[in-house]
């Protein structure tokens, strides 16, 4: 934890004749470190609302979704390369599955979605295959743990 006392110290810099020179202000002199320390408290936060940790990483899967969709209605399948996708696709999943580990219940994607049964079995059965398991397992997993 920084005191009053660090605080002067640091604002003392060396030049390279090992000369000491302290950081200055418009006026001329060295700040005080409590008046320094006093305008940090005083401050006041960039903005009324506190941003919460996830704002941004959300609002960027948002805007890389619209990408996304905007390129698959032009027909093409090239939007992302196969090792990006991958990245995405893995770190969604291990995302959903912390966040329904810790008692969300919200759907992966929600319920009436344009994504296709279709859609959903042929990513399932990639997943599936990803990380070695059966269908089978799947149903027997299901049923232990009510999920």
């Amino acid at each position: 934890m920084s005191t009053p006392r660090a605080a002067a110290r640091t604002s003392t810099l060396k030049t390279s004749t090992t000369k000491t020179s302290t950081a200055k202000t418009s006026t001329g002199k060295a700040p005080a470190a409590k008046t320094v320390i006093a305008k940090a408290a005083r401050a006041e936060p960039a903005s009324a609302k506190p941003a919460r940790a996830g704002d941004a990483a959300s609002a960027e899967a948002k805007r890389l979704a619209a990408a996304i969709d905007s390129a698959l209605a032009d027909g093409r399948l090239d939007a992302l390369e196969p090792d990006a996708l991958q990245a995405v696709l893995g770190a969604a999943c291990r995302l959903y599955a912390a966040q329904v580990e810790a008692g969300a219940n919200h759907l992966p994607i929600p319920a009436g979605t344009a994504i296709s049964a279709t859609d959903a079995m042929l990513v399932c059965s990639g997943i599936l295959k990803a990380v070695n398991l059966a269908v089978f397992e799947l149903g027997m997993w299901q049923s232990w743990t009510g999920r």
